[in-house]
C-alpha cells in the first residue's frame, strides 16, 4: 500500500521531472544530426534494451496473454512510437521549451478521455472547471495566429503536432489504466519492443540506413534512450509502489518548468510572454482538476 511520501520519494519525483524535462532539449540536439524518425526509432530501441536489462536484473518475468499484448501494443504506439515521432518532427519548427509546456496538457486530456472511457471517472464540477481552464491555456499556447506562417513555415502545424503528442500520451495513459494486472516493468518492456518493431522498419523504409551522427547528437540520442525512455520507468515504478500514483502525478507540474529552463540555459531559447501565461493557466487548471483516479504519465 502507498505510504506518505518520504524525502527519497520527493528526490525521485524531482529527478523524474528533470529527466523528462531534459528530453526536449535532448531531442533538439539529436535533430542536429539525426532525422526525426530515426530519433524516435533510436531512442525506443535503446530504451527497450535498457529496460530489458533492468527487468532481467530485477528478476521480472514477462507474463503474456492476448489481452496484455493488445494493451502493450497500444501503449507502444500511443506512449512511444507516435508521440516520439510527432515531437521529433515538431521540434524542427518550435522551441524545446514550447514542446515541454504542451506536456502540461496531458492530464487535462486524460480527464476528458476518462469521462467517456473509464468507469467512475466522470467529470465533476471541479474537474470541469479545471478542464475548461486547461483548454483556455492550450488556446493561448497555440496563439491567435496558429495557422499563419511565423518564423518556420511549418510552425503552426508543429504546434499542433506537439499538442497531438500530448493527446497521444493521454490515450496511452488510458490504455495503461485499463490493462489487466501485470508487472509495470514487464509491461513497459513489451510496449517498447512493440514500438521498436514498428519504428525500425518504418525508419528504414522512410530514410534508409542513417549515417553515423557526430558526437553531440549521438550523445543526445543515447541520453534519450537510456534515461527518459528506459531508466525513468524504474524511477516511476518505485515512486508508484512507495508513495502512490496521486503523488507521482505532480511530475506533470515539473516537466514543463524544467523544459523551459533547460531550453533557455542550454539552447539559449527565448520564449514570448504568452507561453509563460499559457503554462500558468494550464497549471491552474491542473490544480483545480486534481483528483484521485486516472493519472497521466508525463512524457518525453
Amino acid at each position: 500500500m502507498p505510504t506518505s511520501p518520504t524525502l527519497g520519494n520527493w528526490i525521485g519525483l524531482i529527478a523524474l521531472g528533470l529527466i523528462w524535462g531534459a528530453s526536449f532539449p535532448g531531442v533538439a540536439i539529436a535533430l542536429e544530426g539525426v532525422s526525426p524518425i530515426w530519433v524516435a526509432a533510436g531512442r525506443i530501441l535503446i530504451g527497450a534494451v535498457t529496460l530489458s536489462a533492468i527487468a532481467i536484473a530485477m528478476g521480472v518475468r514477462l507474463r503474456m496473454s492476448p489481452a496484455i499484448l493488445i494493451y502493450a501494443a497500444g501503449m507502444g504506439v500511443f506512449s512511444n512510437a507516435l508521440p516520439f515521432f510527432l515531437l521529433g518532427w515538431s521540434q524542427q519548427h518550435v522551441t524545446s521549451g514550447f514542446a515541454g509546456i504542451t506536456m502540461a496538457a496531458i492530464p487535462l486530456f486524460v480527464i476528458g478521455l476518462a469521462h467517456f472511457l473509464i468507469s467512475g471517472e466522470g467529470l465533476t464540477r471541479q474537474k470541469a472547471i479545471g478542464f475548461v481552464l486547461g483548454l483556455i491555456g492550450v488556446g493561448v499556447l497555440i496563439g491567435p495566429g496558429a495557422f499563419a506562417a511565423s518564423g518556420s513555415e511549418f510552425e503552426a502545424f508543429a504546434r499542433l503536432g506537439c499538442l497531438s503528442a500530448a493527446l497521444s500520451y493521454a490515450v496511452g495513459a488510458i490504455l495503461t489504466r485499463r490493462c489487466p494486472d501485470v508487472h509495470p516493468v514487464g509491461f513497459g518492456v513489451l510496449a517498447l519492443w512493440v514500438a521498436t518493431a514498428i519504428m525500425l522498419p518504418t525508419a528504414l523504409v522512410s530514410d534508409g540506413v542513417p549515417p553515423l551522427p557526430e558526437i553531440r547528437p549521438a550523445l543526445a540520442l543515447l541520453y534519450l534512450g537510456l534515461l527518459p525512455t528506459g531508466f525513468a520507468t524504474l524511477l516511476l515504478v518505485g515512486i508508484i509502489r512507495s508513495a502512490g500514483p496521486s503523488f507521482l502525478s505532480q511530475v506533470n507540474y515539473h516537466v514543463p518548468v524544467w523544459s523551459v529552463l533547460l531550453g533557455v540555459v542550454v539552447l539559449s531559447e527565448e520564449l514570448p510572454g504568452r507561453f509563460i501565461l499559457a503554462l500558468a493557466i494550464i497549471i491552474a487548471g491542473l490544480m483545480v482538476a486534481r483528483r484521485k483516479g486516472v493519472q497521466a504519465r508525463a512524457a518525453a
